[in-house]
């Protein structure tokens, strides 16, 4: 096999691959550290559909929870554990 169809090959397959895994199908992102009932929550698009309602109801700004202080991320946990 020529270098060239190696190489293409594996572009092609690169890019296959990359077309999977989109937005929509990520299973699983960063772990976030719930004080409240002092476990950790895996954050995914679950939790942040659950975060965006937080946002709306609460009548907050929308951040990007990592970039939550402390006091806020308690509040969202509190509120999460009465919205299972």
């Amino acid at each position: 096999m020529s270098k060239k169809k190696l190489v293409l090959g594996t572009l092609l397959l690169s890019a296959g691959m990359l077309a999977s895994c989109g937005p929509g199908h990520v299973a699983v992102g960063y772990r976030s550290y719930d004080p409240y009932y002092s476990d950790y929550h895996t954050w995914n698009d679950r939790e942040n559909v659950y975060y965006n309602r937080w946002i709306i109801e609460t009548h907050r700004h929308h951040r990007d929870y990592r970039h939550l202080n402390r006091h806020d991320r308690d509040d969202y946990w509190r509120w999460r554990h009465s919205h299972r």
